[in-house]
């Protein structure tokens, strides 16, 4: 197992990460907002949906490199060099370069923010305190996800420019922070930095977690998360005005806010409830996602589709959180934990570009019937990662 430091949950580094990861979160979907902003402006209002995919496509292309790197490096260090990738990007979007570049930059430093954010808690806390820091770190992302886009709308709606600026100041503020995170030693030394020799160690590296048990129901548990929640966030602003009615931006915005806040919910549920050695709880709280997305497709008001998405959170959060850190606990004897990280970010990516793929082919279809549709193949996808958990070892690993 890797050298940590067994710190508790609430110590200096710790607070650093969190705040650090908060104020880069908070930058990344601010500066999603602005970067559609920009493309109105431009003209280019049917382009805007490249500018997410600009974004999600380093998280594939950059797989093989950036686990290495996280685990080659000290992960604060890691973190601070993202962060003035992503302050460069913002910059360029200032002077002019097109956002879908600009937001494709900042993309390149999420990639390699992700694997070292979450790899560095393995060095941080002990197995049994590892759910609990994903907990910490997971809220901390989801509310800045939910403040960030708030801010992002309210900032481009005053001016596009002086909004683009302060986000640079938040990731300038972020990196700062970062300089407060314990430099610590690397993961794995003296690494092969090859094409050939990096793609194939990335693959062996995705073989060998395949192959073990408990990642491979991480890696397909957080990828069916994650790729569910894009396709849904995409049918809630088309189901919205045809069932509810409601033709403005803000109504579906809301909601996905209000889901947030079940995640953010049911991630402080995980944190006491949920241990390396009880994982089946996490599977069972998955089970309802599934028909909470039944559920929704025959509500007919405000309030009674906020109560499902809410539950619906509740039940993502409790599902999620501890996934990720089964996967860094697999990760660390196996492959390296940033490794492991740059591997679940491009099962999860891969998950989402094909999800949203395969929605847009049949976005013609009744999004009713798409939502049960939806909503029974999530329940059967959970329900067959629940029956496989059963083959999960149970360690005594840490204080459960």
């Amino acid at each position: 197992m890797a050298h940590n430091l067994a710190l508790r949950l609430h110590a200096k580094p710790m607070l650093a990460l969190l705040s650090a990861q908060f104020l880069s979160a908070l930058a990344d979907n601010a500066l999603l907002i602005s970067a559609v902003a920009s493309m109105k402006l431009l003209g280019q209002l049917d382009r805007i949906s490249w500018v997410q995919s600009g974004f999600l496509v380093p998280f594939i292309v950059l797989a093989p490199y950036v686990g290495k790197v996280a685990d080659a490096l000290p992960k604060g260090q890691v973190m601070l060099m993202a962060n003035t990738v992503k302050l460069f990007g913002t910059l360029c979007m200032v002077w002019g370069v097109n956002p879908i570049i600009a937001y494709l930059i900042v993309g390149i430093g999420a990639t390699l923010y992700s694997p070292a954010k979450y790899g560095i808690l393995s060095q941080l806390f002990q197995a049994g305190n590892l759910v609990k820091a994903n907990a910490l770190l997971e809220s901390s992302t989801i509310v800045a996800i939910l403040l960030g886009v708030v801010a992002g709308g309210w900032l481009a709606d005053w001016s596009v420019t002086a909004a683009i600026w302060i986000i640079g100041g938040v990731y300038l503020s972020a990196a700062l922070v970062n300089l407060m995170i314990p430099r610590l030693p690397p993961s794995v030394q003296h690494q092969n930095w090859g094409v050939r020799t990096t793609v194939r160690a990335f693959w062996h590296s995705l073989y060998l977690l395949w192959h073990d048990a408990e990642a491979r129901i991480s890696l397909i548990g957080t990828g069916l998360f994650w790729g569910s929640g894009a396709t849904l966030r995409l049918m809630l602003f088309v189901w919205v005005p045809l069932v509810l009615h409601i033709t403005n931006n803000h109504t579906p915005a809301n909601m996905m806010g209000v889901l947030s806040i079940g995640i953010v919910a049911g991630a402080a549920w995980a944190w006491w409830a949920v241990g390396l050695t009880t994982m089946r709880r996490a599977f069972v709280a998955g089970m309802f996602i599934g028909p909470s997305i039944v559920v929704l497709a025959f509500q007919t008001s405000v309030w009674a589709t906020d109560l499902c998405l809410l539950g619906m959170g509740v039940a993502g959060g409790m599902f999620v959180v501890p996934l990720n850190a089964l996967l860094q606990a697999r990760g660390q004897y196996h492959t390296g934990v940033g490794q492991a990280l740059a591997i679940q970010n491009f099962v999860e990516n891969m998950s989402m570009l094909i999800m949203v793929t395969v929605y847009g082919w049949i976005e013609n279809v009744s999004i009713f019937a798409m939502m049960l549709v939806f909503g029974v193949l999530m329940t059967l996808g959970v329900g067959a990662l629940l029956r496989g958990s059963g083959q999960i070892i149970q360690r005594g690993e840490g204080n459960e």
